[in-house]
């Protein structure tokens, strides 16, 4: 038996740590049956303060599961697990992947009927709309293009002053700004903040600390990822610029067409992200999107994502995936595109080149399983 509570309910404003006693009491009166068998479903819980002591009593004493939410960077993981002192399992909670957002709106739960004959073309278009309007839910459900750009621009004013300027007392307003349309329209691509400072030092007044404070804070609020050059030394990941990704594609700031290519990497980011991916970008001689790593002691897989691969980009596109893959001992590699789809072997290294939309309903995976080194 389930006890939900959304602390934004105006009829709660003012509870404090010590009515959860209260309703705890008043719902064993109504149910006594579920003695030591309570599910405490909490929404929005940072809006009680000290509300951890309640939840670490129930469990430790009481044999409760406890699940609480937030949407404020009150509740980031390292925060709760301090809170908590360890005994919080965290998950983050993304916009839609395209496969929930694909079942959404097409109703159909058969990956046949999603992926062959007249589905295939419903699934395409299903992903255009996807890539170009993002996973938040509301969006997804709005048919008017009017809804969906009035809702992304309220979920960023919201996520802007409720998780970054009252959270963290972001004061500098002209910094902020700047700094926020930089990541925006920035997404998969790289960011150095010192040639940021550069840019715009005699435009404003702020300090270096201040824009690293500042950008720290976006990562925190998880509106943004960062993501380092791969290199077995932490001080050369420090040094180098650092790629950025939006939580989700609708909130990514396009003036032009050639950012199409560009969105399909930001969505296999989040992807790979979503699985709880080590992600970094590869950077030598050539360049390869992404190396991934699946926890400790994990092997490699390593990505290269492109719109399409013609005659002008492929040997640009296939030579950084090759370089990435010798790097890291690799047999097999994946390239990502819109549309395309082959294998070939180059360089006795095996390249499965693969629509993103197919890739990201088998879940992130090739269809029998990611590209390993062996």
């Amino acid at each position: 038996m389930a006890l939900y509570l959304d602390f934004e309910d105006d009829r709660l404003t003012g509870f404090t740590a010590a009515d959860f006693q209260t309703v705890q009491d008043a719902f064993l009166e109504l149910k006594p049956e579920t003695a030591g068998r309570i599910v405490y479903l909490f929404d929005e819980v940072q809006h009680v303060e000290e509300w951890e002591r309640f939840c670490r009593r129930v469990t430790e004493r009481e044999n409760a599961a406890v699940y609480v939410t937030g949407s404020s960077s009150k509740l980031m993981p390292l925060e709760v697990d301090t809170a908590i002192r360890g005994r919080a399992w965290s998950v983050a909670v993304f916009p839609f992947s395209f496969p929930e957002f694909l079942h959404l709106r097409s109703g159909k739960l058969d990956n046949n009927e999603l992926l062959y004959g007249t589905g295939k073309v419903e699934t395409k278009r299903l992903f255009a709309e996807y890539a170009k309007w993002g996973g938040f839910p509301e969006t997804a459900l709005a048919a008017d293009p009017l809804d969906k750009t009035k809702l992304l621009k309220e979920y960023l004013r919201a996520m802007f002053f409720r998780d970054l300027v009252e959270r963290y007392g972001m004061t500098n307003i002209a910094l902020f700004d700047a700094l926020a349309d930089k990541l925006f329209s920035s997404f998969s691509t790289r960011l150095s903040l010192t040639a940021f400072y550069r840019q715009y030092k005699d435009l404003f007044p702020f300090s270096k600390d201040l824009l690293f404070q500042y950008f720290h804070n976006f990562e925190e609020s998880m509106l943004i990822f960062a993501v380092r050059k791969f290199s077995e030394s932490s001080y050369k990941r420090s040094r180098n610029p650092v790629k950025i990704y939006p939580v989700d594609t609708g909130l990514c700031r396009r003036v032009a067409s050639e950012d199409a290519g560009r969105i399909l990497e930001n969505i296999v980011f989040i992807e790979l992200a979503r699985q709880g991916m080590e992600v970094y970008y590869f950077e030598e001689k050539q360049e390869c999107d992404f190396i991934v790593k699946d926890g400790e002691g994990a092997g490699f897989a390593a990505f290269q994502v492109c719109l399409e691969l013609t005659d002008e980009n492929r040997r640009r596109e296939t030579g950084g995936l090759l370089a990435a893959c010798k790097r890291l001992l690799l047999t097999d590699g994946m390239i990502l595109t819109d549309d395309q789809e082959w294998e070939e072997e180059v360089e006795g290294v095996k390249i499965r080149v693969l629509p993103v939309w197919r890739w990201l309903e088998a879940g992130g995976h090739y269809p029998e399983d990611y590209p390993r080194n062996r």
